[in-house]
């Protein structure tokens, strides 16, 4: 069989695809062939594929529109395997690779014959804008039932449902120079930089690097436009200053230079990466790059027109036309009819002929077009229609004809008859707007460009644009620019920009373009054929015009209403007509309509390289202290509290029976009020504090002072949010004059760290002091209960006296011959000593503590009892007693505020507020049930009337419950709306299961209320 029956639409010479490689894929069960170099949108037409998928709303038939990430349409389901699949993957971004399989995310039974069409023919009238908010209000009792036939009916794609085979990475990068696009522009950019002697990374989202250049009829000193490419991609690649970064998306701009960048690294090889010498690399990679000057060449997008019938496979933009029949050898029809506003659009219209296919006509929306590309398409014959637009495409699964009509673009009316003409092809092209996506994610809003009818970025400090993203389409003004650009950049960088000879370009007289984003009909918008302004979302011109008469004005409520510019598509193609037609309908202009925000990601990134290596073992990564391998021969049961696997409690087994939790718990704790436990308590976040101001940030950051902390002395603080709700607690211990050590819960060290450099950086950068996370540092060992200071004594030469070693107190020393500081500090309310010692020294601290603790016996205790312990003395844990609507008024704990302090610290103003003063706030209460057998729910609602009819109003909630050993009863800390004037009153708890607990409101502290077993 001939290739020209295997590949009817492929052209026998040209392309930069590789004949002599031959690639098998399957599309939709059927099996197709390509070349190497092309993409899978490529070979599609070249096999003459019409139908690559179905619309999102509609189930309209669609083919491929455009050649790059601004395709709309041609988005695919890859994987021959379950655990090869990939969703939503661009035909025009995915090169072809042999065995590749891939079918249509959109379609049932088949993309062909969809049953969803037929809800399609009728979506006009019965599915505008707003249908399912207007249709699927009533009845309340079919809400799930319209969720499971709405989320049936919707979706692109699927997940797969077995484990990734593949792996990924992230990798850190810095540079003096980043380029973004390797077009013209760009190249010549990276060049001059590089020459410069600056570090440079170039990167593209194309397989090849040369953008525009790669399907150019220009030439570059008198040669082929891709001899320059090959020649300036080739010095680059071997200089050693510069990283060259093909088939590599920036797809976030981020503060400070930061610019994330995907790299597909493998998928242009196979569904799973190949071994390299034994090693399988990685399927794609993040570079994090932070840039000290970032240079956006990301080019422009060119804009279909908006015209009846646009989404008919056949449609395309004029730009994608030249790129596949100069790029991939590819002419997707026989018969052109080209409908523009411009004179580069002309360029498919001369490349169809060269590739010996018929163009039936040029239908030009100015009445006197001229330019060299206007008069080549004359002396070669071409009918050119003037001041005329396509205003509807014939056809349903394929383009047969375009219904044409001369028009007045400014009146937005046809003022002729209309001819259809018949054809299986319709390029359109209603001018470029430049891909300001990147430059809009700095914050800095586009600005509009009369001259090319488009959008421009505005950069912000450090950030550079060179090319037709700025506006500069002619060959030779983006090689300019991209070089004066890139000599701005190394300016601000410190560098001497070395000059560029460029190549000789010749430079085309053109004609200026037509401002026509919506082509007009002789019927009504709302009443004529479809005119789809975005594709992907079925977005159509009478979407937007309805929305304006529906009351949205705002661009961003117009997107939001009709879903214009959402998806993977981000409204590449589709936004400016959008904002120019919602511009008409609000009788504004363009600019005063202006553009809707544009966030990363520029297009999908798959899960997998957000993720790199953060996953399986590595997502949640377990941390172990210094005596986790004796907890694990102690045979204790582990709790996750944040990263740590920490001692939940200690079972012993005896003669074959291990003891329940209830036992070990009940154990240990009476151990520690009796004797001495020891509780690996390394976890607590630690953060080292130093500076000249590090007490008046101290006093800032928590509630109470901090200005006259003695070094050797301990104070308790409570640290609150700005909204005035706690958000942490802990110790902090003044070390010396400018040096303090902040302990905070083990779940909150991370926020906590964080919370101090937010502070610090943004409102405070003026205070001198500096924050260094020490948690691994330090393992901490409590050693609590009355007969701690007997056994602490025997291993440590610090003097604990009780008159010299007070409560609250730190002393420097030695225990068991190692470093140490020694804490006086009680989270249990018992005589209590935390020791901190250099990690790598702390199992033999803990292990000498264990052979002279044998005759106190000495008992290991875990999470679970230390919450009996100091859920008995009324001690909170933040997260547990709180939970972000609590302030330390509500804990009872106004002692540790300081309204008095001179600096107004965090959350002060807002303590102040009438909302927070309210005494009938849920306040912190300890609880007594009245039968001391029932432990209550944690979580369980309180009322004050159990005999209220239903929903009876809820008055607090159970935050901490447990049985106590040695007040032989269950007891709880609740939060109970004004409960700190309800001491004594009786509150009930309803239960699922029917029955109702009775509880009386007591005072949270439970034991030793005086606080005299702690100072002994």
């Amino acid at each position: 069989m001939s290739q020209s029956l295997k590949q009817p639409n492929r052209v026998r010479e040209g392309g930069r695809i590789d004949r002599a490689q031959t690639l098998s894929f399957t599309f939709n069960g059927k099996q197709y062939q390509g070349h190497a170099g092309d993409t899978l949108a490529s070979a599609l037409l070249a096999n003459g594929v019409n139908i690559v998928n179905r619309s999102f709303k509609y189930s309209r038939p669609r083919g491929i529109v455009a050649a790059g990430a601004e395709e709309p349409n041609a988005l695919v389901q890859l994987g021959s395997t379950e655990a090869a699949q990939v969703p939503n993957v661009r035909a025009t971004q995915q090169a072809l690779f042999d065995g590749l399989v891939a079918r249509s995310t959109n379609g049932w039974p088949n993309v062909q014959r969809d049953v969803m069409s037929l809800v399609g023919k009728l979506g006009g009238q019965f599915m505008p804008p707003g249908f399912y908010y207007k249709t699927f209000m009533a009845p309340a009792s079919m809400w799930m039932t319209y969720e499971k036939v709405i989320r049936k009916g919707a979706g692109l794609g699927r997940s797969p449902m077995e484990r990734d085979p593949d792996h990924y990475d992230h990798l850190n990068q810095h540079c003096d120079l980043l380029v973004v696009g390797a077009g013209p522009a760009g190249l010549s950019a990276a060049l001059t930089a590089a020459r410069s002697g600056a570090r440079v990374i170039l990167c593209d989202e194309q397989e090849e690097m040369g953008g525009s250049l790669l399907d150019s009829r220009e030439q570059l000193d008198g040669q082929p436009a891709h001899h320059w490419v090959e020649g300036v991609v080739s010095e680059l690649a071997q200089m050693a200053n510069v990283t060259l970064l093909p088939r590599t998306t920036a797809n976030g701009y981020h503060d400070h230079h930061f610019v994330t960048l995907h790299e597909r690294r493998t998928e242009h090889l196979g569904e799973t990466a190949p071994l390299t010498d034994g090693q399988r690399p990685s399927r794609s990679r993040m570079h994090r790059v932070r840039a000290g000057q970032v240079l956006l060449a990301t080019g422009a997008h060119e804009r279909p027109l908006v015209y009846g019938n646009n989404d008919v496979p056949g449609n395309m933009t004029a730009g994608a036309v030249s790129t596949y029949i100069r790029r991939y050898g590819v002419v997707p029809g026989n018969k052109l009819v080209l409908s523009t506003t411009n004179d580069y659009a002309y360029r498919a219209a001369l490349d169809w002929l060269d590739a010996g296919r018929e163009v039936v006509a040029i239908v030009d929306a100015r009445k006197a077009p001229e330019g060299d590309l206007v008069e080549q398409a004359r002396v070669r014959g071409v009918r050119i229609i003037e001041g005329a637009a396509v205003l509807e495409a014939k056809g349903s699964d394929r383009v047969t004809g375009a219904r044409v009509a001369t028009i007045d673009a400014e009146t937005f009316k046809v003022t002729g008859s209309s001819d259809t003409l018949s054809c299986d092809t319709i390029a359109s092209s209603g001018g470029y707007s430049p891909a300001i996506h990147l430059a809009s994610h700095t914050g800095a809003r586009p600005t509009w460009n009369d001259e090319i009818l488009g959008f421009v970025p505005s950069l912000v400090k450090g950030v550079h644009a060179a090319g037709s993203v700025r506006g500069f389409h002619q060959l030779a003004d983006g090689l300019a620019n991209g070089c004066s650009a890139a000599a701005e950049a190394l300016s601000a960088l410190g560098f001497a920009a070395t000059p560029v000879e460029l190549p000789q370009v010749n430079t085309y007289r053109q004609g200026a373009a037509c401002a026509l984003y919506q082509v007009p009909h002789e019927k009504p918008t709302l009443r004529g054929p479809k005119q789809f302004v975005d594709m992907q979302n079925d977005v159509t011109a009478a979407a937007i015009e309805l929305a304006t008469r529906e009351g949205f004005e705002s661009i961003e409520h117009v997107k939001r209403y009709t879903a214009m510019g959402f998806g993977t598509d981000q409204g590449k193609l589709g936004n400016i007509n959008g904002m120019a037609i919602a511009a008409r309908c609000l009788g504004k202009t363009i600019p005063e309509v202006g553009t809707t925000v544009f966030r990363p990601n520029y297009t999908p990134v798959t899960f997998g390289a957000i993720v790199g290596r953060h996953c399986r073992d590595l997502f949640d990564p377990e941390r172990y202290t210094a005596m986790h391998q004796w907890h694990v021969e102690q045979g204790a049961e582990f709790e996750d509290v944040g990263q740590w696997k920490r001692p939940w409690y200690f079972p012993r087994t005896v003669n074959g029976k291990t003891e329940s939790m209830h036992d070990a718990v009940a154990r240990e704790c009476l151990a520690v009020r009796q004797g001495v436990g020891i509780l690996d308590a390394s976890t607590l976040g630690k953060i080292d504090i130093q500076g000249p101001d590090a007490r008046e940030f101290l006093g800032r950051v928590y509630t109470n002072k901090w200005a006259k902390l003695a070094p050797g002395r301990v104070r308790y603080g409570l640290m609150c949010k700005d909204d005035g709700m706690l958000m942490d607690d802990g110790t902090t211990s003044c070390l010396g004059e400018n040096h303090f050590l902040m302990t905070t819960t083990t779940g909150g060290a991370a926020g906590v760290m964080e919370w101090l450099e937010l502070w610090h950086q943004t409102e405070w950068p003026d205070l001198q002091v500096y924050f260094n996370s020490v948690t691994d540092h330090w393992a901490t060992i409590t050693v609590t209960g009355p007969e701690a200071r007997k056994l602490l004594a025997e291993i440590t030469d610090i003097d604990l006296d009780r008159e010299t070693f007070k409560f609250m107190d730190w002393r420097e020393g030695t225990v068991a011959d190692v470093p140490a500081r020694v804490f006086r500090i009680s989270f249990t309310g018992e005589l209590s000593f935390e020791i901190n010692v250099q990690a790598n020294y702390a199992l033999h601290v803990w292990k000498t503590l264990f052979a002279h603790g044998e005759k106190y016996d000495l008992t290991p205790y875990g999470t679970e009892t230390m919450h009996v312990l100091r859920a008995e003395k009324g001690l909170i844990i933040a997260g547990q007693e709180t939970d972000g609507s609590v302030t330390p008024e509500d804990l009872g704990m106004q002692w540790a505020v300081g309204y008095d302090k001179p600096f107004p610290w965090i959350g002060k103003r807002a303590l102040t507020r009438s909302d927070t003063r309210r005494v009938d706030r849920k306040q912190m209460v300890g609880l007594m049930p009245k039968d001391p057998s029932v432990v209550l729910e944690e979580g369980a609602q309180i009322v004050f009337d159990p005999d209220h009819a239903i929903p009876m109003p809820m008055v607090g909630h159970v935050t901490s419950s447990y049985y106590s050993p040695i007040l032989e009863s269950g007891f709880a800390l609740a939060v109970i709306k004004g409960g700190h004037q309800r001491m004594g009153e009786i509150v009930y708890l309803p239960m699922v299961d029917g029955k109702t607990h009775a509880a009386e409101i007591v005072s949270p502290v439970f034991y030793d209320p005086k606080g005299e077993r702690q100072h002994v």
